[in-house]
């Protein structure tokens, strides 16, 4: 298993997107917060943009749909092309049949979970997805300090995968930095959004590399 690190574009300067995704070119993909300002209480881009970015990136998009009435809106995110759609389970009245509709249109479909949600309810579903996103912090905001209880829930959540071989990618996005990627991929997450830890960095790429190591050593010392 390696590390995955996916760069939050939250953390970007939005009006130039084409040089900012060339400073990210060694990401594995590149994840893209669609907010509402209903959902969580922040606004950022709409499927225009995710449209547009999809056109001038050969990197794959990871779309992360932090809005409300997700089941009307999701279907359009997966036919732009993007590589993979998460939804959040708190804004869908049925998590499983969603993934089946965005899997059938041809992306990858994620289920998220907000820090104050259990992941126990979602563990006997888990094979219905292609990947889990454990919010480390509340959803809404880059630069926020990683919730250390959320970790409790990436462990469970590697434990079902791993006793029942999945082909599913544990994510983890909130507070991920070099101080503790390490850590957190001992607990068992392989692909790790990052935001202010890459786009403040000085050589976003030696960061990105960086990142990615230190993930990778956490993940060769799990038991």
């Amino acid at each position: 298993m390696n590390a995955r690190i996916n760069p939050s574009i939250l953390s970007a300067d939005f009006a130039n997107f084409q040089t900012e995704f060339e400073s990210i070119s060694n990401a594995d993909l590149i994840h893209v917060d669609v907010m509402d300002n209903h959902f969580v209480p922040n606004l950022t881009f709409g499927l225009p943009m995710v449209l547009r970015m999809q056109q001038i990136t050969p990197k794959p998009l990871d779309i992360h749909l932090m809005i409300s009435n997700v089941d009307q809106w999701a279907s359009g995110y997966a036919e732009t092309g993007a590589y993979s759609v998460t939804f959040h389970a708190e804004a869908s009245e049925n998590p499983v049949a969603l993934a089946r509709k965005i899997r059938s249109i041809g992306a990858r479909a994620g289920v998220a979970i907000k820090p104050g949600t259990p992941v126990d309810g979602f563990l006997d579903d888990l094979h219905e997805f292609d990947q889990l996103l454990v919010m480390t912090v509340e959803p809404g905001f880059g630069g926020q300090a990683l919730i250390e209880t959320t970790l409790d829930k990436v462990r469970a959540a590697r434990r079902k995968i791993d006793a029942e071989k999945l082909d599913i990618w544990l994510q983890v996005d909130g507070g991920i930095d070099e101080s503790n990627i390490e850590r957190v991929a001992e607990h068992g997450a392989d692909t790790f959004v990052a935001g202010s830890a890459v786009f403040k960095a000085s050589d976003r790429q030696v960061q990105i590399d960086h990142l990615r190591a230190l993930a990778n050593q956490g993940l060769s010392h799990r038991h």
